[in-house]
C-alpha cells in the first residue's frame, strides 16, 4: 500500500513516498521536491561476515541523463562509472549517515540514489541524502537517528534555501549542511571571502530546516517503519582487559607521550610492543589450555590509545607530537622546483608535503561537463594524488579513488574564487598536486601549494590561500579544539573539519 506524506520547504513541497517502489529493499523511499524525483533505497545483509571488525556501508548517488530528457554524450549511449560530480555527491550522502548506525552493527549495507526525474534547476543531491535516511529511517536496519541536508546560500543580503542554479551564480557563498534535529553533522562548501559570523549565520539558518525535515521523517516512520534487526553488543571480556592492561598501558604511555618521536617511528614502536603483548598473551593462554582472541586484544588496546590521546588533550592540553592545541608544526615552502613546469612550489608541514605543478593552456584546454545542467566547460582544474608511498605504505595502482577526487574538489574550491577573471586571463589552469609524504591535512597542505604554485606561474591571484585541518576532541562537557591535526588525532578524535581562507 502507497503511503506518502508531505511538508514545505523553502517554498516548495518535498513529499516522502514508499510502498509502491522497490517493495524487496530493506527500505525505498521516493523523495520529490517539485519534479525532481529521487528513488533512494537501503538494504543490508542478515548477518555480518565472521570476524568483521568495521562497518562495510557503500553509497551510491547517480544521475540518470533520462530524467532531463537527454542521452549520453560520446560513442557509448549508456551510463558508465560515476561521474566526478556523482562521486562527491556520493560523499555528501556517506558522510552524514555512516555515524547515525548502531554501534556494533557490522552487516554490510548499501545505499543507493536514483535521480529518476530533474527539473534542471535544483540539484538533487541534499534531497537523496534527505531520502537515503528517510529509507533506513523506515527499514529493518538499525539506523538511529535520521539525518537531513539542505544548500544555503546568500543572495542579495537574503539568506536562501536549496537555491537553484541560476541563483547560486549571485550568491556570497554555497554551503552543504547536514546534521540530526539537534546538532550539525557535516558542513562542506565554498564563499567569495565571506566572514565567520556570516557563515556560521548561515549554517544556523540551515539547521532550522534540518531540525523541521527530521522531526518530519520520524513522524514518517512511526506510520510506515519496519521493526529493526537486533544488536547484540560485544560481550566485555573484563579478565583480558585486565591482562592487556597490566601488559601494556605503561608502555604505550611512554611511546604516546614522547613529543620527539617522529610518525614512523612511532609506528614500529607502537607496533613491536603490540606483538609482544600479543605473543606474551598467547604463550599464557595457551599454557592455561584455553582460547586466546588476538583480534579482540588488538581492540582493547586500540582503545587504550584512544584513551590515554583524548585524555592528555584533555587534562594537559598536550598532544600527540607535543605540541600545545593552537601550535601549528614547523612550515617550509620553496617555488620553482621544477625546472620545465609553467610553475611549481614544494610545500611541507610537519610530515605532510605536497608538490604541486602548474600547467597553463588555452581555451581549447578547458574541460566539458557533461551532467544534468546545461553542458558546461571548467576553466580551472585542480587534481590531487595520494600515492601509498606517502604513508610508507604499499598500495594498489595508481589512480584516482573518492577519498582523492573528493580531497581535489575541496582544494579546488578553496583557490577557485582567488582567480582572475577570464578577460583578465583567458588561460585554462590545471594544478596538480602529488602528495609525497602524509600525517593529516594533506588536503589543506595542497591549497598552500597549489596557491604558492599559481603565484610561481605568474597567474594573478587576487590573494594567497592557506588551509588548515582542524579537530576536536569532546569529553562530557569538556571541549577541546586543536589547529592542524595529525592523521592520529583525526583518527581517535571526534570532528575534522578543513578550513582553508
Amino acid at each position: 500500500m502507497t503511503h506518502r506524506k508531505s511538508i514545505e520547504i523553502g517554498g516548495r513541497t518535498l513529499t516522502l513516498e514508499t510502498g509502491k517502489l522497490a517493495k524487496q529493499a530493506g527500505g525505498a523511499v521516493l523523495i520529490s521536491v517539485d519534479d525532481t524525483v529521487v528513488l533512494c533505497t537501503a538494504t543490508a545483509r542478515d548477518e555480518a561476515n565472521p570476524g568483521q571488525d568495521f562497518f562495510p556501508l557503500t553509497v551510491d548517488y547517480r544521475e540518470k541523463t533520462a530524467s532531463v530528457g537527454k542521452i549520453p554524450g560520446g560513442f557509448f549511449k549508456r551510463e558508465g562509472r560515476p561521474s566526478e560530480k556523482e562521486i562527491l555527491s556520493s560523499r555528501l550522502i556517506d558522510r552524514p549517515i555512516r555515524p547515525m548506525f548502531a554501534d556494533g552493527f557490522f552487516n554490510e549495507t548499501q545505499v543507493l540514489c536514483s535521480v529518476y526525474s530533474s527539473d534542471g534547476q535544483v540539484d538533487p543531491d541534499v534531497i537523496a541524502a534527505t531520502g537515503a535516511s528517510a529509507a533506513l529511517l523506515i527499514s529493518n536496519i538499525p539506523f538511529e537517528e535520521p539525518i537531513a541536508e539542505v544548500r544555503v546560500s546568500r543572495i542579495n543580503g537574503e539568506l536562501v534555501v536549496n537555491p537553484t542554479h541560476e541563483q547560486l551564480e549571485n550568491a556570497d557563498y554555497d554551503v552543504t549542511v547536514a546534521g540530526t534535529a539537534d546538532s550539525v553533522v557535516m558542513v562542506e562548501g565554498e564563499g567569495k571571502e565571506v566572514s565567520e559570523d556570516e557563515l556560521l549565520e548561515g549554517i544556523k539558518f540551515a539547521h532550522t530546516h534540518i531540525a523541521k525535515l527530521c522531526e518530519f521523517q520520524k513522524e514518517f516512520a512511526k506510520e510506515v517503519g519496519k521493526a529493526k534487526m537486533e544488536v547484540t553488543p560485544p560481550e566485555v571480556n573484563q579478565e583480558l582487559i585486565d591482562q592487556v592492561n597490566e601488559l601494556y598501558l605503561n608502555d604505550i604511555t611512554a611511546i604516546l607521550t614522547n613529543g620527539n618521536m617522529a610518525k614512523q617511528e612511532r609506528h614500529d614502536a607502537k607496533k613491536e610492543l603490540s606483538d609482544r603483548v600479543l605473543t606474551t598473551l598467547e604463550e599464557k593462554y595457551e599454557a592455561e589450555e584455553k582460547e586466546f582472541d588476538a583480534k579482540e586484544a588488538a581492540e582493547i588496546m586500540h582503545d587504550i590509545q584512544s584513551d590515554i590521546l583524548r585524555n592528555r588533550i584533555i587534562k594537559e592540553s598536550k598532544r600527540l607530537d607535543g605540541r600545545g592545541l593552537t601550535d601549528i608544526r614547523d612550515i617550509s615552502c620553496e617555488v620553482g622546483v621544477l625546472p620545465r613546469t609553467h610553475g611549481s612550489a614544494l610545500f611541507t608541514r610537519g610530515e605532510t608535503q605536497s608538490l604541486s605543478t602548474i600547467t597553463l593552456g588555452t581555451k581549447r584546454d578547458e574541460q566539458m561537463i557533461e551532467g544534468l545542467k546545461e553542458l558546461s566547460t571548467k576553466r580551472f582544474i585542480l587534481h590531487y594524488n595520494f600515492p601509498p608511498f606517502s604513508t610508507g605504505e604499499v598500495g594498489g595502482r595508481p589512480g584516482p579513488g573518492r577519498r582523492e577526487i573528493g580531497h581535489g574538489n575541496l582544494a579546488e574550491r578553496s583557490l577557485k574564487s582567488m582567480l582572475p577573471s577570464d578577460e583578465d586571463f583567458p588561460y585554462t589552469i590545471r594544478i596538480v598536486s602529488d602528495i609525497l609524504e602524509s600525517n593529516g591535512s594533506s588536503s589543506m597542505a595542497t591549497v598552500c601549494a597549489g596557491s604558492m604554485g599559481l603565484m610561481d606561474a605568474g597567474v594573478g591571484i587576487k590573494r594567497p590561500v592557506a588551509g588548515i585541518a582542524m579537530g576536536l576532541i569532546k569529553e562530557g562537557d569538556e571541549i577541546r579544539v586543536l589547529s592542524d591535526i595529525l592523521g592520529d588525532e583525526d583518527h581517535f578524535g571526534d570532528m575534522d573539519f578543513k578550513v582553508a581562507g
